[in-house]
């Protein structure tokens, strides 16, 4: 049995960055990255923007060049599937083959939610949008004037709305909830982006549920509750996604929304560890004294992945999030700073360049939505990381310097 030294799972931008993380830290022994795509890791932000538009060729989408994977050492194992982690016995199954581990890092990522197959979600022309293989199966079928229905108005199913707009489709973005972003943005920020729809012609209806899916074969339709039908050729879930926890949960590790691990980014199991959309980490207080936090976003991928690579060499560092977003949508840039949860005030600045969004929570600021302001991301970013809470009636005011208040 081959002992293929530090094994990760999964091979996108948390495994990368864990990967490349080991070598820099001086890591000298084998490391192996197994994936099931057969493409070595690569950025997914871009799959549904410039991938779709065409404004990004395949090879700008690779996260590091095949070089560097030769020159580091680091073996990549692509196409193929782990069927099977033992704790106990340190190994990792692929089909008819077993590898051993010395650690091993859980970076599988989240699969989205789809359609069951009786409401028409295994129709042909619906897709997700996670992976290179949806955007390539989707693109052909993006022409001018064809229609096309997102179901789901979160920030995956806008950017696509957005982006198959500009490319001339006729556009219908339909959302259960009583408004767009419902679940991650305040009603301001969902105001604001709702125009910038309105102003391309997508349109958007909120608080509409889905009956079905019409087609015999191809998707042709979009059945609402109620029995209203709007005309499809493509029809885009998103609905959201599911931490892809099935290895760990077979093989007996703790999952909790997600695969849960310590501060320090280390599952149930010894040797065991878990980085970026699959993981769940602990952070605030819960009813218990202690939540748990998952964050979807390259940013956290990032970040945790570096700290469990450190902490696999002995760093002994707890993870301290520093969460940070992004939506491109249309020629206009949302930028993200914080979390939002448990706000209970807006406080709206206009600049003359864009606006932006800040949350609190009675005094203390939690987030910023920074729309074409990347100074009021950039400022806010700092202040929330240094915990620093401006002056509400000083941030509204469109007067206020707000690099001064990096020196309050």
């Amino acid at each position: 049995m081959e002992n293929a030294g530090i094994v990760i799972i999964g091979a996108g931008q948390a495994a990368a960055s864990l990967a490349a993380r080991l070598r820099s830290k001086g890591h000298a022994g084998a490391i192996t990255i197994i994936g099931a795509e057969p493409l070595a890791p690569y950025q997914r932000p871009p799959l549904s923007k410039a991938y779709l538009l065409g404004d990004m060729p395949l090879d700008r989408l690779l996260l590091r060049s095949d070089d560097f994977w030769a020159e580091q050492k680091i073996t990549l194992r692509l196409g193929q599937r782990v069927t099977a982690i033992d704790p106990a016995a340190r190994t990792v199954t692929l089909g008819d083959e077993v590898l051993g581990y010395e650690q091993l890092a859980l970076t599988t990522g989240a699969t989205p939610r789809r359609l069951p197959a009786a409401m028409g979600g295994d129709l042909d022309g619906v897709f997700t949008v996670r992976n290179l293989a949806d955007i390539d199966g989707l693109k052909p079928l993006c022409r001018a004037g064809a229609a096309m229905v997102v179901i789901g108005g979160g920030y995956i199913g806008l950017e696509a709305a957005s982006v198959a707009s500009k490319l001339g489709m006729m556009v219908t973005v339909i959302e259960a909830a009583p408004r767009i972003l419902g679940r991650v943005a305040s009603p301001e920020t969902a105001q604001a982006i709702r125009e910038m729809h309105d102003a391309h012609r997508v349109r958007i209806l909120e608080g509409v549920g889905i009956e079905a899916l019409v087609g015999s074969n191809h998707v042709t339709a979009v059945r609402l509750a109620g029995g209203a039908e709007i005309a499809a050729d493509i029809v885009i879930t998103g609905i959201g996604v599911t931490p892809d926890t099935d290895l760990a949960e077979a093989a007996g590790l703790a999952c909790e929304n997600g695969i849960a691990v310590d501060a320090y980014g280390q599952t149930s199991a010894p040797a065991v560890w878990a980085a970026g959309d699959c993981a769940s980490f602990p952070y605030g207080a819960g009813p218990s004294g202690t939540g748990r936090l998952r964050l979807e976003s390259v940013g956290n991928a990032i970040d945790m992945a570096e700290l469990v690579a450190d902490n696999m060499l002995g760093a002994g560092i707890a993870y301290v999030p520093k969460p940070w977003f992004w939506s491109d949508q249309f020629d206009e840039k949302l930028q993200i700073a914080g979390l939002n949860t448990g706000y209970d005030r807006i406080v709206t600045r206009i600049s003359d360049v864009g606006q932006s969004f800040w949350y609190y929570a009675g005094e203390r600021l939690l987030a910023v939505d920074a729309l074409n302001d990347s100074r009021a991301y950039m400022v806010g970013k700092r202040l929330i990381e240094a915990g620093r809470s401006p002056d509400p009636i000083a941030i509204a005011d469109p007067a206020t310097d707000l690099k001064a208040l990096l020196k309050a």
